[in-house]
């Protein structure tokens, strides 16, 4: 199998994996017990939360919580005020505010342009004085977009609201701006467990909390799992330290697939493969591609054992298109006739060369077939 699908999720480190196994096998004690097993266990969940720290900024702090879903359900659901937010947000953020819709808050979802970025003058004419909550996402999951989040902070700010930032696709790949109030963390994006996330808070930041309960991470209720922090922090540590080599790699596998796919720098409407908002900064591990009249299901089919996506795996399956594909103005047809392919550290050139040569002489094929 040929792994292209990072953006759902990346393979586990082995040096995560080194990291959670004594905690896995034989140290079993409650990280919130004051005994010394406890204890042993409370400094490697701190040792964890600094590492992740590390990639953050430095006037704030990590809250682990149980994945990226839970940390942008505790930042909106524990704020107040009306919330502004894009068009292309997870659904973790779409679902959530429209549920906060439900309770009476009033919510603003801002269109983007065909290159999938949000116009900052339509930005600054919502979010107004009273406004409670900015949620915006770094790096887009399904098309790579890189969002202006500095600038949309600056404008929270302007207008008293706090700024959330979705940064579960760029952490440790975008740096991440200085200006947030509130970053959601996903480790399993970062070859690091699932299970697992963190919501970082900037000093003087508080929410109601989600769950009541031990209260755990101040304002957070739950046992802490040392494996998975432990296996979380390691993660972010090897994100720091392979940051050069990573992106370096990253970049190479995204020249060598724009050149096999024969990608233009400017979107098309034509035969052959397109790229899906190709104009706006983006992260280059994320290939989102149309192909007129392209029977995404067959070519799945047809290439069952090369793992790429047909959209977010986190709308597989609902029957519907791709939202993002759709706001960014596809049509219907090309939105069905779209793939995402990822790839990262672990994948290597030759197998990204023999995937991409296999998925374009099937795809040839239909267009011959048709």
């Amino acid at each position: 199998m040929i792994y292209l699908d990072y953006q759902a999720t990346t393979p586990l480190a082995p040096e995560a994996l080194a990291a959670m196994a004594p905690w896995l096998q034989t140290q079993h004690a409650n990280p919130h017990s004051p005994h010394a097993p406890g204890r042993k266990a409370k400094a490697a969940v701190e040792v964890a939360r600094d590492w992740i720290a590390g990639l953050l900024p430095e006037d704030g702090r990590v809250a682990f919580t149980g994945g990226a879903t839970e940390s942008l359900n505790w930042a909106i659901k524990g704020t107040t005020g009306p919330i502004v937010t894009l068009a292309t947000e997870h659904a973790a953020v779409l679902d959530t505010v429209q549920a906060e819709a439900a309770r009476g808050r009033t919510v603003t979802v801002l269109p983007v342009g065909a290159d999938g970025l949000v116009d900052l003058d339509a930005a600054r004419a919502a979010i107004v004085p009273g406004t409670g909550l900015v949620a915006a996402m770094l790096v887009n999951n399904e098309i790579g977009v890189i969002q202006p989040i500095a600038q949309l902070a600056a404008l929270a700010h302007d207008a008293g609201a706090l700024m959330l930032c979705d940064a579960v696709q760029g952490y440790g790949r975008v740096p991440v701006p200085t200006g947030c109030d509130l970053i959601a963390l996903s480790a399993h994006k970062i070859y690091g467990p699932k299970g697992i996330g963190a919501l970082w808070l900037r000093d003087g930041v508080k929410l109601a909390p989600l769950m009541h309960g031990g209260n755990q991470e101040d304002g957070r209720s739950g046992t802490l799992s040392p494996a998975l922090c432990a296996g979380f922090g390691a993660a972010a540590r090897l994100m720091a330290e392979r940051a050069a080599e990573d992106a370096a790699h990253v970049e190479r596998l995204a020249s060598v697939a724009a050149e096999m796919l024969g990608l233009a720098p400017a979107p098309g409407h034509g035969e052959g493969w397109h790229a899906n908002a190709p104009t706006a900064p983006r992260y280059p591990g994320n290939l989102n591609l149309h192909r007129a009249g392209l029977d995404v299901a067959r070519l799945m089919s047809e290439c069952r054992d090369i793992a790429f996506s047909a959209g977010s795996a986190c709308a597989s399956g609902s029957g519907r298109s791709s939202h993002v594909l759709r706001a960014i103005g596809l049509s219907e047809a090309q939105a069905r006739a779209s793939i995402r392919i990822g790839f990262g550290r672990y994948t290597k050139e030759d197998e990204l060369i023999d995937a991409l040569t296999r998925i374009d002489a099937a795809a040839r094929a239909q267009r011959i077939a048709a």
